[in-house]
This record gives structure tokens, C-alpha cells and sequence, in this order.
């Protein structure tokens, strides 16, 4: 594949000064799928970095019998606290200024910093019809995809949205099938968590629903710890917009920590679930894990993962971990699935079985890490995708 993206373009806010990217890594039937993130400091090469991992991600769910046909790979970035004042205002420049690409090729979302909500009023803000209405063309009955879709996003589990859910299911099976391939009992296995937002949040209430214990979860306030596990479900009730955790839902076993102790606390199973970035050689020597999983983009540096591999800590890599909340959309829009709950989570499920299956069953008999087999197995969905319906 390619390492140079199809179309890079930078837009620099005329009210503020902040900077925002748009990668279109690959169109396939002239689409790509990616979400929006906001957050200080986001570079135009963090961007095309989560491009190139959203075309891995779609060609990972190719199913030639599906009515989900896999998209391009996309992605776009702001660099602006999400918490600023003046962070919607500039949402909806960007919004405005990328409204051409939104209306015939580029598919979006919620990602780091931003919550769907927020992007649908910013998107009707701007007068365009739906963040994903560049796909509506390749829908055989669009109004009642869109209805299917908009059902979908309604239902509600235990208090959260199917649609916060079904991304965090996927990370805690692809921990699930790792802990079953190592005969490694789920009781007692002990899980740290950075970041309670979407992702992280759902992560921590499937692995705490399979008895995991939940050892520390960490926010832009620090870490809370418990050695004899968290009350999971008191701490996603006592979240804000951002997934920060208000303290006073602490239980006294509960104790407060600074920032990064997540990463060396006693813990065999370490969940990133927040920033890019975040483990780096300076300080992968910390982590006592046996596996990691990726549920956030890019959390571990190369080097890092290097470093990891040689002490025998297995990565669970992002592109196969975290892929279920994009791949949900399209099973749901194009019909694999109906609006419901428990056909979402059996889909999702066995999807993920499936993948993390294959990834280590390939990274066994290569001898190379999960990322590397993730990687060979997309050069050979690639090709298929490209004869079928075209890609450049």
C-alpha cells in the first residue's frame, strides 16, 4: 500500500489562528470514512497517520457476502482544547470550510475531543444534511437507512448510548480472546484504564461485566485507584461530557493518584483509551502488563512497542482493537444489522473473535507481532477491494 495519502489540506481558522487537517488516505467508490477529532496540539501527521489506520480498519471488515462494503480510510484533526470556550465556534469554521469534502467523499464522526452530538449540530449549523451523507448515494433505500441509523443511535443500555458501546465491546473481546488463548482466567485479571470518555468507559463496564477487575482508571484529573477494583458503573454515572469523573462518587477504598500512575500500576491487562502518543520509550519501562490494548489511535509509539515486545508484552494493536465503532455504523446503515442491541453486541462479537483470532494466529506463524499480521492480512484484503469496486 502506498505511504503517500491521496489528499492532504490544512485550514488555518481566520478568528482564532488554530489549525485544522483533512487526510484522505483512499477513496474506494469514491468514499472514505474517518472520524473528526479535536484536541490541542493535533498535527497534520497524526492525522495522516489515523487515515492510513482508517483504511486498514475498513479493509479489515471485508465480508464479500456483507452489504457493508468497505470505504476509503480519512481522517480529520483540530488543534484546539475541546474544553475552550471558543472550541464550538471553531468546529463550525472547520466544518464550513470542509463542507465540499463532507458533502461527496468524506464520512465522519465523533473521535477524540468531540462527541457525536456535538457534530450533528455543528453539521446542521453548517446546512449540510448528516456527517455521513456522502455515502447516502451508495444506499439502495436511503431513507430507510437513515431511519435504521437514527433508531440505532436512540437506544440506550443500562443508561448509555448503543453507539458509546459497541467500540468499547470490541476492545474488551479482543482482551477477551487474548486472555482465552493463554488459558488465563477473566476473574480476578487485574485492568488499568487511561482515559473514561467513550471508548475507555464502555471498555471498563464490558470487562467489568466479565468479572475483569478494574484496578485504575485514570482522567484529566489524575488517577483513582482501588486494588480490590472499582465500582465501574458509579464512576460512568458520575462522568462529565469530557470523562472526567466527578471525585465525590469515591468510595473510601478509592484513592487519587497523579496523572500517569496508570501505567505502573499492578495490573496484567492495560487499556489506552484516551490520547496518541502516550507510551513512549521514556516510559514503556514502567508498564507490568502482559497485554495492552489500543482501544485509543496510535497510543504506542513504535519504539515503544519495540521495547514492550522484547519483555514479552503482547500489543493488541489499534487498527484490529478499536475498529467496531466505525464498522458499526456501516453494518447498521447498510442493512447487516437492524436497529437493536443485542444483534449490535452478537456482531460485534463475533467480528472481533474472528480478527483477533486471525491476527495471532498469523502473528504465531510469522513469527512477527499482532500490528505486523494486522498489516499482512490488509495487503491481502486490499487487492480484492480494489478489483471489486475500485480504489484510489
Amino acid at each position: 500500500m502506498s505511504s503517500a495519502p491521496l489528499l492532504s489540506v490544512g485550514w488555518t481558522d481566520h478568528v482564532t489562528g488554530r489549525r485544522g487537517h483533512l487526510v484522505v488516505d483512499r477513496l474506494v467508490r469514491g468514499v472514505a470514512s474517518g472520524g473528526l477529532r479535536m484536541r490541542e496540539g493535533c498535527t497534520a501527521e497524526e492525522v495522516a497517520g489515523l487515515a492510513r489506520g482508517m483504511t486498514m480498519k475498513e479493509a479489515l471488515h471485508y465480508d464479500p457476502k456483507g452489504r457493508y462494503v468497505p470505504l476509503g480510510g480519512a481522517k480529520g484533526g483540530i488543534d484546539c482544547d475541546p474544553r475552550s470556550p471558543e472550541a464550538y465556534g471553531v468546529l463550525v469554521r472547520f466544518l464550513r470550510a470542509m463542507r465540499p469534502y463532507v458533502e461527496r467523499f468524506w464520512t465522519t464522526g465523533e473521535d477524540l475531543g468531540l462527541t457525536q452530538d456535538l457534530v450533528d449540530r455543528a453539521v446542521a449549523e453548517v446546512g449540510l444534511v448528516s456527517s455521513v451523507q456522502a455515502v447516502y448515494p451508495l444506499l439502495e433505500d436511503e431513507a430507510a437507512a437513515r431511519k435504521r441509523l437514527a433508531d440505532a443511535f436512540a437506544i440506550e443500555v443500562d443508561g448509555i448510548g448503543l453507539d458509546e458501546l459497541v467500540g468499547g465491546l470490541g476492545v474488551a473481546e479482543s482482551v477477551l480472546v487474548a486472555l482465552d488463548r493463554a488459558d488465563r482466567a477473566y476473574s480476578g485479571t487485574r485492568v488499568s484504564v487511561q482515559g473514561l470518555g467513550t471508548m475507555g468507559g464502555a471498555t471498563a463496564r464490558f470487562l467489568a461485566r466479565a468479572r475483569l477487575r478494574v484496578v485504575a482508571v485514570a482522567d484529566v484529573r489524575g488517577t483513582i485507584v482501588n486494588p480490590d477494583g472499582l465500582d465501574v458503573e458509579a464512576l460512568l454515572a458520575a462522568r462529565d461530557a469530557h470523562g472526567a469523573v466527578d471525585r465525590a462518587a469515591l468510595r473510601p477504598g478509592d484513592r487519587e493518584e497523579p496523572g500517569d500512575a496508570w501505567l505502573g500500576v499492578e495490573a496484567e491487562v492495560l487499556v489506552p483509551a484516551a490520547v496518541s502518543y502516550a507510551i513512549d520509550t521514556g516510559n514503556q519501562g514502567r508498564i507490568t502488563a502482559r497485554w495492552i490494548a489500543e482501544a485509543a489511535n496510535m497510543p504506542v509509539l513504535p519504539e515503544a512497542e519495540e521495547a514492550l515486545r522484547a519483555r514479552g508484552v503482547t500489543v493488541l494493536p489499534d487498527v484490529v482493537v478499536n475498529s467496531c465503532t466505525n464498522a458499526w455504523w456501516w453494518w447498521t446503515l447498510f442493512g447487516d444489522i437492524e436497529a437493536d442491541a443485542d444483534q449490535a453486541f452478537g456482531r460485534v462479537r463475533r467480528a472481533m473473535r474472528t480478527l483477533v483470532d486471525g491476527m495471532l494466529d498469523r502473528a504465531a506463524a510469522d513469527g512477527t507481532s499482532p500490528r505486523a499480521a494486522a498489516h499482512a492480512l490488509v495487503e491481502e484484503r486490499l487487492p480484492q477491494i480494489a478489483e471489486r469496486y475500485g480504489w484510489y
